[in-house]
């Protein structure tokens, strides 16, 4: 199957509308039908192969855009659906994201984009029949992204839809519940997965040095810049680019990220020639970034622009029924990894790890079954290998047993408080020792006044 060979539907009640676009996508999708009503879009639905539908989202009837969208995910969850809206209606546009809907593009519709647009949803359509089939409406997958609980198949079910759009996404959650991974994942699931995925840490970098690897230099641009050097959306370019921590972003910085999301032009550092690019932008933070916005520490127009879609990703003792899949999962990459041949977990290791609170979520647990492979002198993991950390808290469960009910906050106050008594009031030693990071621990110090 050729992008040729696929059936675009226009529907737009403006009659001479829907016939110029029709015959501008001719061009891209030799079949291309025009209807002028819901009802008639329906019955070309219903009774042909449709691959794109490209709807105007208010037709003047008793059935709009939003009604085809759902209709067509009912009859093949495979077909794409790009919705054209006015202004006042964009916050419409992107909860029909949520629902499925491919894109969507503001009037008066530029043609060159709308070709372009299509030609892409057709991409994914041809890219579909080569896999033997219909892309299935569960399909959302990448090495590491597990889980079946309730709290993050919601996750899921958002980004699965807005995989294939060129919207921005905003992963919210707190250290180590796997925000790159979901955004890996995204990337993956989209149309740009055969170019670059670049991932930076927004909080790790100076201004300068943050600004030189977002937009690159030209050489002698600073001191130490021996050589002109491309940046990472030039890099991504056709890609995706990945902003972890930008709440821990300079609002300087945030200024200069700013325009060229809205332009789409970068000017390498030291130079004055803009560079055009095409990057699609995912962000994460463990920052509440509204309140952030409340409080001036970022940028409002920069935050709307980051936000297309945002999901928080949910703490790990917050999907406890999702433990024992990743403890498999991280058990088959640390014996690959050590060269061990541990055959898997006790019932009790099983229990504690049920219910023990995760600070360091997914992070945490990774690390302690690797921890656990490497000390173990058995096939079969036992309480005996679990990390010291995580007897304390047992420990601290069973006291409070005996004294009365506690708080699972009560318990992990204690057991940071106790850990920072043994070191010394040491943060960096605390934080491997409680296996969650050191900004992670700093939040805690603070939120329970240790």
């Amino acid at each position: 199957m050729t992008d040729t060979d696929l059936t675009v539907l226009i529907v737009d009640d403006e009659r001479q509308h829907a016939d110029v676009l029709a015959e501008a996508l001719a061009k891209v999708c030799a079949n291309t039908i025009a209807v002028y009503t819901g009802k008639d879009a329906l019955e070309i639905i219903k009774n042909r192969n449709v691959e794109v539908i490209v709807t105007d989202l208010n037709l003047g009837g008793s059935i709009n855009g939003i009604d085809i969208l759902n209709r067509a995910k009912e009859y093949n969850p495979a077909i794409e659906v790009i919705l054209i809206t006015a202004y006042a209606t964009i916050d419409n546009c992107k909860e029909a994201l949520r629902c499925g809907a491919y894109d969507y593009l503001v009037k008066p519709v530029e043609i060159d984009q709308l070709r372009e647009m299509v030609a892409q949803a057709c991409g994914k359509a041809v890219k579909a029949s080569k896999h033997g089939a219909k892309i299935r409406a569960d399909e959302f997958r990448f090495d590491g992204v597990l889980g079946r609980s309730t709290a993050i198949a919601s996750v899921f079910s958002i980004l699965r839809r807005v995989a294939p759009t060129n919207i921005t996404v905003l992963i919210e959650g707190d250290s180590g519940t796997g925000k790159e991974l979901l955004a890996r994942a995204i990337h993956n699931n989209s149309l740009r997965w055969n170019n670059a995925f670049r991932p930076i840490n927004c909080a790790g970098l100076t201004e300068t040095l943050l600004e030189s690897e977002l937009f690159g230099h030209t050489k002698g641009a600073f001191t130490g810049a021996t050589e002109a050097r491309k940046g990472l959306f030039e890099i991504a370019d056709k890609g995706t680019l990945f902003l972890d921590e930008i709440g821990d972003m300079p609002l300087s910085m945030q200024a200069k990220l700013l325009r060229v999301l809205e332009d789409g032009m970068v000017v390498p550092v030291g130079s004055t020639k803009p560079i055009k690019v095409d990057v699609r932008i995912i962000s994460a933070t463990n920052h509440d970034l509204a309140k952030l916005v409340e409080e001036k520490k970022f940028r409002q127009d920069l935050y709307f622009r980051v936000k297309g879609v945002s999901v928080t990703v949910p703490l790990l003792r917050n999907r406890t029924e999702d433990i024992s899949e990743f403890a498999e999962f991280f058990l088959a990459e640390a014996n690959k990894e050590i060269g061990r041949a541990v055959s898997g977990f006790s019932d009790s290791v099983m229990e504690i790890f049920r219910n023990y609170d995760w600070p360091g979520n997914i992070r945490q647990l990774r690390n302690c079954i690797r921890t656990m492979v490497v000390m173990s002198e058995g096939g079969v993991l036992d309480v005996r290998d679990i990390p010291p950390e995580i007897h304390q808290v047992r420990q601290l469960t069973a006291t409070a047993g005996q004294k009365g009910d506690v708080t699972l906050n009560g318990l992990e106050k204690r057991a940071i408080s106790d850990t920072l008594t043994k070191v010394g009031n040491n943060r960096e030693k605390a934080a491997k020792i409680l296996g969650i990071g050191e900004r992670t621990l700093y939040r805690k110090i603070k939120e329970y006044g240790l």
